[in-house]
């Protein structure tokens, strides 16, 4: 057999023989990469790898770096390593929680006796720092899963324990880094020494890990203050503490114990409440507000949220009606393009604001107003005989993504406007040190829908996320918390029910094909829950409008 393989390096597009047992941080020094910031690790064969990765036969291997989805886990997964590492030095007493994303950053909290202070958060960077020019190895650890388990307890990770006691591998893994071990789901870096852009900042009663921008590495993301939104946040955070439900070992638990059912219930009652509530507020001030605006990302439930909104408002005595904005598109002409030449159908410009300032302006002075519809067979908007008029009870529910962008209603007083901000902000973790973001939430929502809905495979739905990612960066984000209210789609629930619908469809992505890395991370997420039934969850739930099974029509 011979001792030569052969690797096709997709960066540079060069194939080139080496000895068997090569690592993949020798590859990319041999063939002098260059990216835009430093590697951190590598797709073989579509697969993510860490550096140290030892090749033994013929691979097709990408290096990749921050600028991508799985350099920047890699990259916050190392961040929150070094932060536990320096809170068990510096505040032994103290327990490490990463909770959630928040003003462009990581929200994590110490549950210890005592508020952390500006001192401790100070005490703590400069720690990371040190370590940091320490340039000490991230160590990858695999072994006998009994034997990592008795490591846990003495840790006391007892959420990380029942994750891998559930999932009966042989073998599990960990990192360490000096004396101190940690468990995460995924690649860490090499060392501390190339996490060299962080910060902390004392935020609220807890501290928020500032993190690299993206594109621009050498930069610390804008800190951006996002009080609605942690408001929201820490509710659901509350509520989760309150039923023992804050991460999937308790989820799982639950379910084996047979309170599934329950938890389906009291989460929907939940969800009700909020809405009845979110009505009644709008009905308080019925003499003045006449518009409602609902905007958020993809996949957060905003229709199914519209519909439940519009039941209780009628309950409170309310007629809505619905505005589409779609009907408001500018002919395809007159749409603007992107950076690659193509349509931008959620830049604002694709929409004609002018007439819908113009149509909203009659309406709301109790004109009857003949609205347009558009084909989007033909790319022309076209007037039939649909017309509308808003009497004294009527209020009037637009629903888009431009919906808390103030130019889209320019010429509407705020004060006829009531504007909601509605996402699927994951509430649950998989343990302690790891979170679930809500990106993920929303993409397997939509990745579901799409595939029983739409025809388009998981693979077709996984390509476009990046896209989809980049226009509500651009769209929606920036506009979040100048809502009245925000309303938190996500249920605690349904990632064990939507296990079911989205790993038979994630095992048809081809391992040739580029979004197989992705389906296979998913895969692994999905394989820390137990499966959960659908049979009592109401045909009026959110999670309805992807599952299927709603009673609304869409």
């Amino acid at each position: 057999m011979s001792k030569q393989i052969e690797i096709k390096c997709l960066n540079n597009h060069t194939c080139t023989s080496y000895n068997r047992g090569i690592n993949l941080k020798e590859i990319a020094q041999d063939h002098n990469i260059k990216l835009r910031s430093e590697i951190l690790g590598a797709l073989v064969n579509n697969n993510l790898e860490k550096l140290s990765f030892e090749v033994f036969h013929p691979k097709t291997v990408e290096f990749i770096d921050i600028t991508t989805p799985d350099g920047m886990r890699m990259y916050i997964r190392s961040l929150s390593f070094l932060l536990y590492y320096a809170v068990k030095k510096l505040m032994p007493d103290a327990k490490l929680r990463v909770e959630h994303s928040v003003s462009k950053g990581v929200y994590c909290e110490l549950d210890s006796a005592q508020e952390v202070t500006f001192d401790q958060v100070t005490e703590l960077v400069d720690c990371m720092r040190n370590l940091v020019n320490e340039n000490i190895p991230f160590e990858y650890c695999e072994k006998e899963t009994d034997k990592v388990i008795e490591l846990f307890k003495e840790q006391g990770f007892v959420d990380k324990i029942g994750l891998l006691e559930s999932q009966g591998h042989n073998y599990s893994s960990y990192y360490q880094l000096n004396d101190t071990i940690g468990s995460f789901y995924g690649y860490l870096l090499p060392s501390t020494g190339y996490l060299k852009v962080f910060d902390l900042y004392k935020y609220y009663n807890g501290i928020l890990l500032q993190i690299p921008k993206r594109f621009e590495p050498e930069e610390l993301e804008d800190l951006v203050i996002q009080n609605k939104m942690f408001e929201i946040f820490r509710e659901y955070s509350h509520w989760n503490k309150v039923l023992k439900v804050t991460n999937i070992h308790e989820l799982n638990l639950l379910h084996r114990n047979g309170e599934a059912e329950g938890l389906i219930k009291v989460s929907e009652a939940f969800h009700e409440k909020k809405i009845a509530h979110i009505a009644d507020m709008i009905s308080g001030r019925k003499e003045k507000i006449r518009i409602i605006l609902i905007s958020g990302p993809s996949s957060s439930g905003k229709t199914t949220f519209s519909k439940r909104l519009a039941i209780q408002l009628t309950v409170n005595g309310l007629k809505p009606h619905t505005l589409s904005l779609d009907n408001y598109f500018v002919d395809r002409e007159h749409t603007p393009l992107d950076v690659h030449g193509e349509y931008d159908f959620e830049a604002l410009e694709a929409l004609d604001v002018r007439q819908i300032n113009e149509d909203l302006s009659k309406l709301l002075s109790g004109e009857e107003v003949k609205l347009p519809l558009f084909s989007f067979d033909t790319g022309k908007r076209f007037y039939n005989d649909t017309r509308m008029r808003l009497n004294q009870d009527d209020i009037l529910i637009i629903e888009g993504i431009h919906g808390l962008n103030p130019q889209l209603t320019a010429n509407i007083p705020d004060s006829f406007k009531f504007k909601i901000y509605v996402s699927a902000l994951t509430s649950i973790n998989i343990d302690d040190h790891n979170r679930i973001p809500t990106t993920d939430n929303r993409l397997i929502r939509r990745m579901v829908r799409d595939y029983k809905y739409r025809n388009y495979s998981a693979q077709a739905t996984l390509s476009r996320w990046q896209s989809v990612r980049r226009g509500e960066d651009k769209h929606i984000f920036p506009y979040q918390e100048e809502a009245d209210v925000m309303f938190n789609t996500a249920l605690l629930y349904e990632f064990a029910v939507l296990k079911q619908l989205a790993e038979p469809i994630l095992l048809e992505v081809a391992h040739n094909k580029p979004e197989y890395a992705e389906a296979s991370r998913l895969l692994n997420f999905f394989s820390y829950f137990k499966s959960m039934s659908s049979n009592n969850i109401p045909p009026t739930s959110i999670i309805r409008e992807f599952l299927g099974g709603s009673s609304f029509v869409y």
